[in-house]
């Protein structure tokens, strides 16, 4: 449907409404020449849930309830070995 914008401008509300509900486009238009284009809004799908999205991607390798029987470096204060030597400035 075309509608020229002075029309538009006296019967904007109507005219949404009525693009709403027909699912049809509205062309305005200006000294007979097409300016503006107002469209439907389409449904879009709705979005997906992100819980459980990575369900089945993961894969357990080893035995995950066997203790390491050495404590970690950290729980030993014996973590030097785990920082790089500090370069000392000339």
């Amino acid at each position: 449907m075309n509608i020229n914008a002075t029309e538009f401008k006296a019967k904007c509300l109507k005219l949404i409404d009525e693009v709403a509900t027909t699912h049809r486009p509205l062309v305005i238009t200006k000294h007979g020449k097409p300016v503006a284009r107002i469209l439907p809004i389409e449904d879009e799908a709705p979005f997906p849930s992100l819980f459980g999205y990575m369900e089945g991607t993961g894969e357990i390798v080893g035995d995950i309830m066997d203790v390491p029987s050495e404590p970690w470096p950290a729980e030993a204060r014996n973590e030097d070995s785990l920082y790089a030597p500090a370069v000392k400035p000339r």
